[in-house]
């Protein structure tokens, strides 16, 4: 059986879409760089759950630099038929302070892949990780697919919406197959220390204040990495249709219940059975009032159903957090 690609796979979802693929007795090259944007021991005990697993190979690859690229996909894109490009720079705030590692990482990284694509004779689809953060600050909601997305308020969702624009070009002019996917505020065990609810369980455990903005009322469409993983793969099993001007789809992955932080905190104190020190700030730079995912064509074409509710997916989390931080 010829081998997926999945690049990011120490990172959150590619760990997680790796194991799917596995569990369903797939073979899986998986390939990141590990670098240190958050505590590279997460991504290698992410890894030590795949290494081992019939089917899997690791090698640590950054998608920025071509040459390695070329020298780590050489042997496989003969005979590639999938590849799940999910590897980037991930955090809206960080991206104003550090603007060049989004350039590299997201811009420059998309193309390498795009590129790499192209080489592989026997591909039949590449999907690859948009984000939420491409609709900008709308006041429209639910986020819909043919919504305006050329406002962004952060340098990492220019980013992704240009990795849109690149797949759809790439897709037109080489008639390569391509789903992107539109994530929206992925949570669950083995998550992302700089998101909010990762660090709002960290320091309620530990008795330190936690910092929310605007009074608590920004909302986020928060969705729990299980029914994220269950799209992904829906929509790998799913290349767009022959035909048309070009072989590419956009799709929102979310869960179309948004949620307050407010209510985020009081699930996280729930689970943990403590009350939180709050402390409130003004939104910062690159933060959006509220997102909202319509995922009606999700639903209608990819058959994506999320089931999670946020306190059963924040339970979930605290007890792997509990047991992970020894806490």
């Amino acid at each position: 059986m010829p081998e997926i690609i999945v690049t990011g796979a120490a990172g959150f979802i590619g760990s997680f879409v790796a194991t799917a693929l596995l569990d369903r007795g797939q073979q899986v090259l998986g390939i990141d760089s590990l670098n240190a944007y958050y505590d590279p021991a997460l991504k290698k005990a992410r890894l030590q759950r795949l290494e081992g697993r019939n089917g899997f190979r690791f090698r640590q690859v950054d998608i920025a630099d071509e040459a390695a690229l070329k020298s780590g996909l050489e042997d496989v894109l003969p005979e590639a038929h999938h590849i799940i490009h999910l590897a980037a720079q991930a955090g809206v705030r960080y991206s104003i302070q550090q603007p060049e590692d989004y350039v590299r990482a997201n811009l420059n990284g998309h193309f390498n892949m795009l590129q790499m694509a192209r080489q592989a004779p026997k591909l039949e689809h590449l999907v690859y990780a948009s984000s939420s953060s491409v609709y900008g600050a709308s006041k429209k909601v639910p986020f819909a697919l043919d919504d305006a997305a050329d406002h962004p308020v952060s340098l990492y969702a220019a980013t992704k919406r240009a990795d849109e624009l690149l797949s759809i070009s790439y897709s037109r002019i080489f008639w390569l197959p391509q789903t992107g996917l539109r994530f929206f505020t992925v949570y669950g065990p083995w998550g992302r220390p700089d998101m909010a609810y990762y660090k709002f369980t960290k320091a309620i455990l530990e008795g330190q204040p936690i910092e929310t903005y605007a009074g608590g009322a920004l909302q986020r469409d928060f969705t729990y990495i299980d029914d994220i993983v269950a799209g992904v793969l829906a929509a790998l099993d799913r290349p767009p249709p022959v035909g048309g001007e070009e072989p590419h789809r956009l799709f929102n992955l979310g869960n179309d219940s948004p949620e307050s932080v407010n209510a985020l905190v009081t699930a996280i104190e729930a689970a943990c059975g403590r009350k939180a020190q709050r402390i409130d700030q003004p939104m910062p730079l690159g933060d959006v009032p509220k997102t909202w995912a319509d995922i009606s064509a999700s639903r209608q074409e990819l058959g994506y159903s999320p089931t999670v509710k946020l306190e059963e997916g924040i339970r979930h989390f605290v007890a792997w957090y509990r047991e992970y931080a020894k806490v």
